[in-house]
């Protein structure tokens, strides 16, 4: 069961900026990763289902949290059916990020007022996703669109919360131009959790790194 609401989930994204996104099958590893992002102020994190056995992982990753990391809200992300997005909730997953808009997903999550975050990439889709309970919408994948669609959807529907991911980038040019066109928050994968910090095992640097980023977007939103 989610230790956190909903809208608990949803205004910590909001607070945050930043989403770290993050898979590995080694779940040492993974706990030191967590660790690491938690240390540099991150309080969330999207862990992404793409591995055999990557439930197994997610469950110890969520346990290690809840008893070691207080206040660190754990997700799951690459959720493309209800019936993961319901296997992963039995195991304390806090939200639920899908690639695609399906409303058998929206229906599970919302029967356990678990935040979902569905990849939308019109307005209709966007829309359709707010009517059916949805706080923050995944714009994915972001590069396609880029920072000026957002842009666009803000201008109707002001109301609208967006998280891009896919083609955001650490750097204050990229977080600027996201940021600046309205999106709620960044979704940050392995241009933050790069394929040489785990290589290295540099976990220093990635708790740097997660605060720096996060100090970023302190100063932007100024």
């Amino acid at each position: 069961m989610a230790k956190y609401s909903r809208i608990e989930v949803a205004s910590q994204m909001k607070e945050n900026g930043m989403v770290p996104l993050f898979f590995h099958s080694d779940i040492e590893l993974s706990k030191k990763v967590l660790k690491a992002c938690y240390d540099g102020g991150s309080r969330l994190m999207e862990f992404t289902s793409r591995g055999d056995f990557a439930h197994e992982v997610f469950g110890a990753l969520n346990k290690y949290a809840l008893a070691e990391l207080p206040g660190m809200i754990l997700g799951v992300g690459s959720i493309t059916d209800a019936a993961s997005a319901s296997l992963y909730m039995s195991l304390g997953a806090n939200f639920i990020v899908t690639p695609v808009f399906r409303e058998d997903i929206a229906i599970a999550c919302n029967r356990r007022k678990v935040l979902w975050s569905p990849g939308c990439g019109t307005l209709t889709e966007i829309a359709r996703a707010e009517e059916l309970g949805c706080e923050i919408v995944k714009l994915f994948p972001a590069d396609i669109y880029g920072p000026e669609f957002i842009k666009a959807i803000k201008g109707p529907c002001p109301w609208t919360n967006i998280m891009p991911t896919g083609g955001v980038y650490p750097t204050k040019e990229s977080l600027s131009s996201w940021l600046n066109a309205g999106a709620t928050c960044v979704g940050l994968g392995s241009q933050l959790i790069s394929k040489d910090i785990l290589e290295n095992k540099d976990f220093d640097g990635l708790t740097a790194k997660v605060s720096q980023v996060l100090d970023i977007i302190k100063e932007i939103r100024k």
